[in-house]
């Protein structure tokens, strides 16, 4: 293994990528190491560059299971390559595999690793589009989402579900330490553990189990994807990265993110999730550019604010402390208790209605 860049052992995460490098026994040297993390999660994303000029990029994690995030990646793999035979060829990044054809994963029971090709990129959108780029990105999902449900069959379903998530947290705020455990009072205790039945309840309402799965990525960040312009000033997707919230759900979830890049304030890197951007004029206007290439029932539409209510509840507290910076961990839990979830109570969802195919 040659390591000629720097110490590895300067930080665990760099000792642990240190670690993954010589297991997989690549006879390259690694001459330079970019950190490419985000700093808002826990996940350390470093760009290896190689004495061959080439890159590839590597994820240190700690956050929830190694067996969650090998399941994860195999998933992801096997998705890469069932694109290879549609216009999204080379979007998502291939993880590096082992020569028995079974992905490469590193863990020492306390940390995990894996590799990915280093997938090129081109242009960013800005940060607050155009009604015409909401809706160019709206058929472009669409697009997306229709050949995520043609090679879904081919991809084994996940462990993890959205129902198994909601109900895991359900037991989680009934326990009697749930306020030390959440860092909240009780009061906040009780109104999560409300939302969470609440949403519970609708899965049950809406038959969600018989809704079909995809494959989706769920944050479209839009530091998280790169597209192609055309010349007549329309764009494609190119490239995407950070697969963090990967799952196999029905498309809905896909959604929220999605929003917040509609949105009249756009994508922002002071991060704060209110509902609000699910009822805004520009986000209909996705929704129905959307529903022209894949069309949406009213039932989907009016889900929406559960997916919403979904992220809230799940990735910001129940994972929370899992997965972002324990000052960011704190501020989003609070903001759930105090202001996301009392503002979907109050949020009017009428303007998504009767949006689907018209």
């Amino acid at each position: 293994m040659h390591w000629v860049s720097g110490a590895p052992a300067t930080s665990p995460h760099l000792g642990a990528m240190s670690a993954a490098w010589e297991a997989y026994g690549d006879r390259r040297s690694v001459v330079a190491i970019d950190e490419v993390s985000t700093h808002i999660s826990t996940n350390h994303v470093y760009r290896l560059h190689l004495d061959d000029r080439t890159s590839v990029v590597g994820k240190v994690s700690s956050y929830g299971s190694y067996f969650h995030f090998y399941e994860d990646h195999d998933q992801l793999n096997r998705c890469a390559r069932l694109l290879e035979g549609t216009r999204f060829k080379g979007m998502l990044a291939e993880v590096w595999r082992q020569p028995d054809g079974r992905i490469f994963t590193w863990y020492d029971q306390h940390m995990w690793a894996v590799f990915y090709d280093d997938v090129p990129r081109r242009e960013s959108l800005p940060r607050v589009l155009s009604l015409e780029q909401i809706r160019n990105l709206g058929r472009e999902i669409a697009e997306f989402h229709l050949v995520c449900a043609d090679i879904a069959a081919k991809v084994p379903a996940g462990s993890k579900t959205v129902k198994s998530d909601a109900i895991h947290l359900l037991e989680l705020l009934e326990s009697p330490i749930a306020s030390r455990n959440f860092d909240l009072p009780p009061e906040a205790i009780h109104l999560l553990w409300r939302h969470t039945h609440r949403f519970l309840m609708r899965l049950i309402e809406v038959g969600y189990d018989e809704w079909p799965r995809i494959p989706i990525l769920i944050d479209w960040n839009i530091g998280n994807y790169s597209v192609a312009t055309e010349p007549d000033g329309s764009f494609h997707l190119f490239s995407r990265w950070d697969y963090d919230w990967f799952r196999i759900e029905p498309r809905t979830l896909d959604l929220y993110f999605l929003s917040r890049v509609s949105s009249s304030t756009g994508d922002r890197t002071q991060f704060t999730y209110g509902p609000h951007t699910l009822v805004e004029p520009s986000f209909i206007e996705f929704l129905r550019a959307y529903s022209g290439v894949f069309p949406m029932s009213d039932e989907e539409l009016m889900f929406l604010p559960e997916v919403y209510r979904f992220f809230i509840l799940n990735y910001v507290v129940r994972e929370g402390a899992r997965f972002f910076r324990p000052d960011l961990c704190t501020k989003f839990r609070h903001d759930a208790v105090r202001a996301y979830l009392p503002a979907l109570e109050r949020l009017d969802t009428t303007p998504l209605l009767g949006t689907a195919g018209r």
